[in-house]
């Protein structure tokens, strides 16, 4: 028989562990790497967060096969971050919070930077709250 995704069978039953869970680990993980400016989730979901509706596990897909999981993100970096780095960075802490939190084994993390985001200078500040990407 076929083992159903994200689930984890004890001597008590079995824990189901829904994708949208471990997207939003992944997320919390991935937004905490220093040099990572947002997560990218396209305009659909940057459009609800506009209305107010925090999505942490926005421009993350999962996908889980058997007892394997693996996680594709989608990444603005910080201008002045050196890319590899950054994303390296993100793979470890994304994998690292992942196991830990659901004990799902991620085979994979797979990060897109979709962009870089401008720091906005001193005199800007003031007069403009816009974020520049």
């Amino acid at each position: 028989m076929e083992t159903p995704k994200s689930e984890i069978n004890n001597q008590l039953g079995s824990i189901r562990i829904a994708d949208e869970v471990v997207s939003t680990v992944a997320g919390l993980a991935a937004i905490e790497v220093e040099g990572v400016s947002s997560l990218s989730g396209g305009w659909g979901t940057d459009f609800v967060e506009k209305l107010g509706r925090k999505n942490f596990g926005k421009g993350i897909k999962v996908e889980t096969i058997d007892d394997q999981t693996s996680i594709n993100i989608y990444i603005t970096i910080s201008f002045g971050y050196p890319i590899p780095k950054v994303a390296e960075d993100v793979q470890q802490e994304v994998k690292t919070a992942v196991e830990t939190m659901t004990g799902l084994t991620v085979s994979a993390v797979n990060v897109h930077i979709v962009g870089v985001a401008l720091k906005k200078n001193a005199a800007d500040q003031d007069t403009n709250d816009t974020e520049f990407e």
